[in-house]
């Protein structure tokens, strides 16, 4: 992913920072997941990364050792908050399996559709492979989708399936919620909330659950939402 005319980032003007700035790390989190996001994780260099965050490449480096680092802090930071709500939904005993499985689709699909940059673009990046810097977001995201399973297998649908199928079932559950990836990037405009429901429900009758218990899994999966600590 580089630029249309094949430059790279070099070293845009370093920005005064205003008082109400975010701390330094933060900022440079946020210039990467902009520069990565527009230009290309190639073509950003670090000194652009720095200088867009308004310090010098020297100072970044108080902070991150690499642009690697970088890459790997984002990419973990899109699948640490799904994970955290899928352990509550998981615990969430009192509630139907369906609608904890309908609210675990539509709040992962929210977030990946509703961050400022397309972040879950970065996990097409040959760079993010499995072992090294990124074993830590591989771990993260091997266990959000069997959260997926668990909550899938809980269902009256999903509970009848034998393993091979269930597991199948879970990854097409999964490839679907993270296509709002690439439904984001060809169609920007999109809605975030809007794109997040219709992926939710669709996971859910790709789970092979009925339309009548879909409606009543987004009614009673909305609910269990808003009872999530923000």
């Amino acid at each position: 992913m580089g630029t249309s005319t094949g430059r790279r980032v070099g070293r845009p003007r370093v920005r005064e920072r205003r008082t109400d700035a975010l701390p330094p790390r933060a900022e440079l989190l946020a210039a990467a997941a902009e520069l990565f996001t527009a230009y290309g994780y190639t073509a950003t260099t670090t000194r652009a990364v720095a200088e867009r965050a308004g310090m010098r490449q020297a100072s970044m480096y108080h902070y991150f050792d690499g642009k690697e680092a970088l890459l790997a802090t984002l990419v973990e930071g899109t699948v640490r908050p799904s994970l955290d709500i899928a352990r509550g939904l998981i615990a969430r005993t009192d509630a139907a399996p369906e609608a904890r499985l309908w609210a675990l689709c539509r709040s992962d699909a929210g977030l990946l559709s509703a961050e400022p940059h397309n972040l879950g673009a970065l996990y097409l990046l040959p760079e993010v492979r499995e072992g090294g810097r990124f074993a830590d977001f591989h771990l993260l995201r091997a266990e959000l989708r069997a959260a997926y399973g668990r909550l899938l297998a809980a269902t009256a649908a999903g509970g009848s399936l034998p393993e091979e199928e269930g597991a199948l079932r879970t990854d097409l559950l999964f490839g679907l919620v993270e296509s709002v990836i690439l439904v984001r990037r060809r169609e920007p405009g999109r809605p975030p909330s809007e794109l997040a429901d219709a992926t939710a429900d669709a996971a859910l009758r790709v789970a092979g659950i009925t339309e009548r218990s879909v409606a009543k899994a987004h009614r009673e999966g909305r609910g269990l939402l808003r009872e999530e600590p923000r």
